[in-house]
């Protein structure tokens, strides 16, 4: 793991701000999206909030979106 990839995971997310989709359905079977500095992103499951969350780099978010958009994922 790069020293920019082991930051965003020994980040501080407590004041971190996660949205869902606004399509999500009431049963909150979602994930939830925190930004982070530089364009990265954290990922958690609205559901268990307390779990660690998953961090990606802009780069690796940019990849990850433009894949759902072009209907690869």
């Amino acid at each position: 793991m790069n020293d920019f990839k082991a930051d965003l995971y020994a980040g501080d997310l407590t004041q971190a701000i996660w949205r869902k989709a606004s399509s999500s359905g009431a049963e909150n079977n979602c994930v939830e999206v925190a930004e982070l500095p530089g364009g990265a992103r954290a990922v958690r499951d609205s559901k268990n909030p307390g779990r660690a969350p998953l961090c990606f780099t802009a780069s690796e978010w940019a990849a990850f979106r433009d894949g759902i958009i072009a209907g690869e994922l």
